[in-house]
């Protein structure tokens, strides 16, 4: 029977062939491959790998001998990740929500590398409605969802900022403001905006649709959205204006629609939130793993 250390000895130095670099691969000193390899070999009785003091080759017995083994170790391995996932909890069905395009290719990207890394796990990806709020990981509709920041829900955890995004103000064409080049906060005095609903906490709302300027100026809410379709429907027939982030222009492009940057409002800043009573390994892990993802277009965190 081998050990461990001899089977991955053998399997290491078969890739390599090169008693330097799988020393350094297995963190241990070249001399120590050498011993395991001769041991390895008298306890066979035959030679695996031909040495001379300027090449490693695998012997027709040692090449055979890691053809055969090399795929019943990974076997062997893949069996032993499985294990250990359950063991943490790393095993079930995780239902995770986005509400932008952006949002959910960011959550497709995640999905599978965690899939890859957990394949005893399932993933469900649902759009959210833009008024829905939190409500579905509050109801337990979802177990995680990627939203825009703050939350300002008490029973809810939020991760870490997963990516960031100018602000924009959407306008109709014809709009004054559709004229400029960027606009500041005080540009909302006395403008109408098309919000998405009060599903959303009180902080969520002010951050992204304010009731008044920096100056205290007062700016008007509107009608109330429940999609984006909708939202873009009543600005282009000129109900109002709306907040939104700078890759919406290049998703939902309208013709009788301009997107006017902000020169002074902070980033939108997105990541997941769950559940605080629900958390378990499971959402951690995802947690973790979307957190190592591309943003793709959108601004990584810290590079602003």
């Amino acid at each position: 029977m081998l050990e461990r250390h001899e089977l991955e000895t053998f399997l290491t130095l078969g890739d390599e062939l090169h008693f330097g670099r799988t020393a350094e691969r297995l963190g241990v000193s070249p001399a120590r491959i050498s011993q395991t390899v001769k041991k390895l070999e008298r306890r066979i009785g035959t030679l695996l790998f031909a040495r001379t003091s300027r090449s490693v080759a695998l012997t027709p017995v040692g090449r055979r001998l890691h053809e055969e083994l090399r795929p019943a170790h990974a076997q062997i391995l893949a069996a032993l990740e499985r294990a250990t996932a359950a063991g943490r909890g790393l095993l079930g069905t995780l239902r995770v929500g986005f509400g932008s395009p952006w949002g959910g290719e960011l959550l497709t990207a995640a999905t599978d590398a965690f899939l890859a890394r957990h394949p005893g796990c399932e993933l469900t990806l649902r759009e959210v409605p833009v008024d829905s709020g939190t409500r579905p990981v509050e109801d337990g509709e979802l177990d995680v969802q990627y939203t825009a920041f703050p939350v300002g829900v008490p029973g809810l955890t939020a991760g870490p900022v997963l990516a960031r995004e100018d602000r924009m103000l959407l306008v109709p064409a014809a709009h004054p403001l559709a004229r400029r080049t960027s606009l500041g906060l005080e540009d909302l005095a006395g403008q109408t905006l098309v919000t998405t609903g009060r599903a959303h906490s009180r902080a969520w709302r002010e951050a992204h649709y304010p009731t008044r300027t920096p100056s205290g100026a007062v700016i008007h809410h509107g009608p109330a959205a429940a999609t984006w379709e909708e939202v873009l429907s009543l600005v282009g027939a000129g109900r109002g204006v709306a907040p939104g982030a700078a890759r919406g222009a290049r998703y939902h492009p309208r013709p009788g629609i301009a997107y006017v940057p902000f020169r002074d409002a902070p980033p939108l800043a997105y990541g997941l939130v769950w559940a605080t009573a629900s958390e378990n390994a499971l959402i951690r892990a995802f947690v973790e793993t979307a957190a190592r993802v591309p943003a793709g277009g959108a601004e990584q965190p810290g590079l602003r």
